[in-house]
């Protein structure tokens, strides 16, 4: 086989381009994630693992798409997490902050934000908001008040005190940057 027929030949598969065969992949796994069939890792594995079999891309460019810097943050992260929230810590925090403020609303809508800024300094914005949530969910299900202004002060109050630490939003801005090679 010459060059220019070897180069023709990799990108047809089943007679369709890499494009259509890459964006028919995506599509259908997206589909079956959103039908909650199938766990999301399974699917997203076996999509990557089709589109390296059927030569849409090689093994060497998927591996050179994986951030490990990112992984081995969540990774960190993580652990941190799990063994914080084991030890009681973060409903600990929360439950003191509710007691506070004799579990009035208001009250507690301002001392779950500060809490949440105070651990956002600390943790990682998105990991802070994952271990204050359920706390905050269980005092509005207590209390019988709606959640969500108190999530959204949370979601808030998390972003805008990791961006208060200069080298969090230089790192949401290098991870920004990264995903956009």
């Amino acid at each position: 086989m010459t060059h220019g027929a070897a180069a023709h030949a990799s990108t047809l598969i089943f007679g369709l381009s890499q494009l259509w065969v890459a964006t028919t992949l995506f599509v259908v796994a997206y589909l079956v994630i959103m039908s909650d069939k199938l766990n999301r890792a399974i699917v997203a594995l076996l999509g990557a693992g089709l589109v390296i079999l059927l030569g849409v891309g090689s093994q060497h460019e998927a591996v050179a798409g994986v951030d490990f810097n990112t992984l081995g943050l969540l990774l960190g992260m993580m652990l941190i997490v799990n063994i914080t929230r084991r030890s009681g810590l973060f409903q600990y925090v929360a439950i003191w902050a509710a007691k506070k403020v004799d579990a009035r609303p208001w009250g507690i809508l301002l001392m779950m934000s500060i809490v949440t800024a105070v651990f956002s300094a600390f943790l990682d914005n998105v990991t802070t908001v994952l271990l204050t949530v359920p706390v905050t969910l269980l005092i509005t299900d207590e209390l019988k008040v709606k959640p969500y202004p108190y999530l959204f002060a949370q979601i808030i109050t998390s972003r805008s005190r990791s961006c208060g630490a200069r080298r969090s939003c230089r790192r949401s801005s290098t991870t920004y940057r990264s995903w956009r090679r």
